[in-house]
């Protein structure tokens, strides 16, 4: 299994994930023709993607979901509470995921995987292909015993840092995107980042991936910083899928 990100952040998300001729987007917050060309600059086209997994409804996770799946007739995976709002039920190739419910696409086991945020029906997801885990857990506000369930024994995890709480409370937001965004629906912070990881099995990590570092709030020092705590493991360790540059493909492979 290998993974990549073209991009994430407030601008725009996308994680690809790929394994034995499976090449699955999840979420797609860019325009059909951006979204082109980050995938261009990991070897990849449009025609060899299998599926787009939603998470949610904002735009900077569904901007270009319904187009690329018109054009490239793909089929997309969401919950009926994301395809209601963001207008994915009429799409012809729309699959309706039961959040509670492992699903399969080709190769892949996907679970989904509830989360508390400010979206009507969201969920991230876990990926496994026989061999691997590959956790994604972004736009979540607040830490539940299920997701510390879940998410434990990963080889793999993309996990959102999005802000510092001192940044967040003295930064240039308004009162109302600081609640928002600090709250129990909104983003995960460096210290629940770091808490998370404290509580669940991390021994079997080959990659811990910080993701969705707002640009206002957070820095990649600090996300990283925080995160290390928990792994005792230098911060350099902990890879970044930044905004505009996304991250490469990492392969996931057997420790011998």
């Amino acid at each position: 299994m290998q993974f990549a990100s073209l991009g994430s952040g407030s601008r725009g998300n996308c994680t690809v994930v790929e394994t034995d001729g499976t090449t699955i987007l999840v979420d797609c917050g860019f325009s059909m023709r951006e979204t082109e060309k980050r995938l261009q600059r990991i070897g990849r086209e449009i025609k060899e993607i299998s599926a787009i997994l939603v998470t949610h409804e904002h735009g900077d996770h569904v901007k270009g979901v319904a187009s690329l799946s018109k054009k490239y007739r793909l089929p997309v995976w969401s919950s009926r509470g994301t395809a209601k709002v963001a207008k994915l039920e009429g799409l012809e190739h729309w699959n309706c995921i039961d959040i509670h419910q492992k699903f399969e696409i080709n190769s892949f086991q996907i679970q989904p995987v509830p989360v508390p945020h400010d979206a009507k029906e969201p969920c991230q997801f876990i990926f496994t292909d026989g061999d691997w885990r590959l956790g994604i857990l972004t736009d979540t506000g607040s830490i539940t015993p299920y997701i510390e369930e879940q998410y434990s024994a990963c080889d793999a995890f993309i996990l959102e840092a999005n802000h510092d709480e001192n940044m967040l409370a003295n930064g240039p937001y308004p009162p109302s995107l600081k609640h928002r965004v600090g709250g129990n629906y909104g983003h995960l912070n460096n210290s629940q980042a770091k808490d998370l990881l404290s509580s669940i099995d991390i021994s079997k990590l080959q990659y811990l991936v910080a993701s969705h570092i707002s640009d206002k709030n957070n820095t990649v020092a600090l996300a990283r910083d925080k995160m290390s705590e928990a792994l005792e493991m230098e911060a350099s360790w902990i890879e970044i899928a930044s905004q505009d540059e996304g991250l490469d493909w990492r392969v996931l492979r057997h420790q011998f």
